[in-house]
């Protein structure tokens, strides 16, 4: 299980989509931000600490791939896996893909990936 100080930032328009998301990832020790628009991810960024985003291809008319360009501009270390139900998304520079339909294992299994480093404990 993931240490709760690590943050997942899951945007999708969908809200069930983040449900989904939210309730397994909090179920593996995760502390879930949701964001329905970009917007509100820029905002989720920005206001704290997100060691993880899982970001939809299309969010309502927003262009996920353009906003994965913004956080690699301002945002390098932060790792990103992109939700797409399309097979054509093609290397866009996410850290990871997760197709949609996803199974609970792909979704817990790449962000668990995707994770920094815990420190070490002392001891």
């Amino acid at each position: 299980m993931e240490s709760p100080s690590h943050t997942v930032l899951v945007v999708d328009d969908d809200a069930s989509i983040r449900m989904l998301c939210r309730l397994n990832l909090e179920f593996d020790g995760w502390r879930v931000l949701e964001a329905g628009s970009l917007a509100q991810a820029r905002e989720h960024v920005a206001a704290g600490r997100v060691d993880v985003v899982l970001l939809d291809v299309h969010v309502g008319s927003g262009d996920g791939v353009e906003f994965l360009q913004e956080l690699r501009r301002d945002r390098p270390e932060l790792k990103v896996a992109m939700l797409t139900g399309s097979d054509q998304l093609g290397d866009v520079g996410s850290d990871a893909v997760i197709p949609k339909p996803f199974t609970i294992w792909q979704l817990t299994s790449t962000v668990a990936g995707l994770a920094p480093p815990r420190p070490p404990t002392a001891g």
